[in-house]
């Protein structure tokens, strides 16, 4: 039980409603280190019943490698990716290291993530929980900022939480 906190679990339970009824939604939680964003996210998670949840967590060893957490977040879901048109599929292959080189197309990969996350949402809500955001790379930060403009009328839903100051996306 998270005592104190009845106005961001009011939020967070909004969030997921939201989702639930096509009311797709991001929520940005912010504070200094050792406030209890990640306790926070992990309330969120456990009370995202009926829904799927893939988790991420910015590494700031990771920082500087293109789609290391989207990576991270869809690692469970990749053979879903054999769903997406064959332009997502091959750019977002190429992005994860799957398929060989090719050119670099971001706007294909963000298009890619957001396919994804409709075709999971297609069997149940999404819920894509991401902590200490602000040491996302930038590759995945701007794809996941592309799909949060985008999810206003579906049963996704992103949450955030990130460094008071230390997250400009």
């Amino acid at each position: 039980m998270l005592y104190g906190r009845d106005l961001e679990r009011s939020a967070l339970d909004a969030l997921l409603d939201g989702a639930r009824a096509a009311r797709g939604g991001v929520l940005v939680l912010r504070g200094g280190p050792g406030t209890g964003k990640s306790v926070l996210l992990d309330d969120a998670a456990a009370a995202a019943t009926g829904m799927r949840v893939l988790r991420a967590t910015g590494v700031e060893s990771e920082f500087e490698l293109p789609f290391a957490a989207l990576h991270q977040l869809f690692r469970p879901v990749l053979s879903y990716m054999d769903r997406l048109p064959t332009p997502q599929a091959s750019a977002l292959g190429m992005a994860f290291g799957l398929m060989a080189n090719g050119k670099d197309n971001r706007f294909l990969v963000s298009l890619a993530v957001l396919g994804l996350l409709d075709e999971l949402a297609r069997e149940s809500p999404v819920l894509c929980v991401i902590d200490d955001a602000q040491w996302l790379d930038d590759a995945s930060a701007t794809a996941l900022e592309f799909v949060a403009r985008r999810v206003d009328a579906d049963q996704i839903a992103l949450l955030f939480a990130a460094r008071d100051g230390d997250w400009s996306h």
